[in-house]
């Protein structure tokens, strides 16, 4: 299995609990419900990094994996029309496109 992993900004002018509150009750859900996230992904998870005592403040404000079975999995996802019709066009309001940064992984779960 692939892992997809998306790192992302929030755009300057938004505060960070409402770019979390964005990505979780309003993107994710979208990004859910079309018939190609059924089809296609097989794990969808979002994380929001802590701020802790001694810890280095984060350098994004989030994470986004997508677990796909393959490489073509991943592109139908991503060249379906209700994807860029529908998904695509969302992510402007809440991330800056331009300052994501991907990493693809072959995950192994060592411990669960």
């Amino acid at each position: 299995m692939l892992k997809f992993s998306f790192l992302i900004r929030r755009p300057p002018e938004m505060d960070l609990d409402a770019f979390v509150d964005y990505h979780r009750n309003s993107h994710a859900p979208l990004f859910m419900s079309i018939p190609e996230s059924e089809k296609y992904v097989k794990k969808y998870v979002v994380s929001h990094p802590n701020t802790l005592e001694g810890f280095p403040v984060p350098a994004y404000d989030g994470v986004t994996d997508i677990y796909f079975d393959s490489m073509d999995d991943f592109n139908s996802f991503f060249t379906s029309e209700n994807y860029k019709l529908k998904v695509h066009p969302d992510e402007s309001n809440f991330i800056v496109l331009s300052d994501v940064l991907i990493l693809i992984s072959d995950e192994l779960i060592v411990k669960a």
